[in-house]
């Protein structure tokens, strides 16, 4: 009985923290991996598209067999997308390869970078992606624009 009594616990915890149905609750209680069962309980409480435990088995199957998500070095541990252009490629090169990669997904904080990591104080512009772009002075640009055209020449 108290083994009964701490499933329909659990159950009743899951559908009403993860705002799923009775079916998926169990399904999602019974999956037989627990790191995929933690993955899949993450993907129902962060994506709003993802509703139901079919939907995040699908979308876990799908990361799963991504390229990009496939192992690189089993060294390291990095993956096909944070393979690093300016050299071999992973991890392993951390503190030869000067490239931006390598401090993109380093675990400790450079000390050489003021910033770490954070190219704009302001905004937080390539704190996420090197490729992020300030925006910040777009508006002190337009404002300086329209003064221009404001002033008679």
């Amino acid at each position: 009985m108290p083994k009964d009594h701490a499933r329909k616990n659990d159950l009743a915890h899951l559908k009403e923290s993860l705002g799923i149905k009775h079916a998926d609750a169990i399904a999602l209680w019974e999956h037989p991996d627990a790191d995929e069962r933690a993955t899949l309980r993450e993907y129902l409480a962060t994506y709003v598209d993802i509703n139901t435990y079919g939907e995040a088995v699908d979308y876990l199957t799908q990361e799963k067999n991504d390229p990009r998500n496939q192992l690189l070095c089993e060294k390291c541990g990095w993956t096909n997308a944070m393979v690093c252009p300016e050299c071999p490629g992973c991890g392993c090169y951390n503190g030869e390869c000067s490239g931006w990669r390598h401090h993109e997904y380093a675990d400790e904080p450079d000390d050489d970078d003021p910033d770490h990591g954070i190219y704009c104080r302001e905004c937080g512009a390539g704190s996420c992606s090197p490729y992020d772009e300030c925006t910040c002075f777009e508006d002190d640009e337009e404002q300086d624009q329209e003064q221009q055209q404001a002033v008679p020449a």
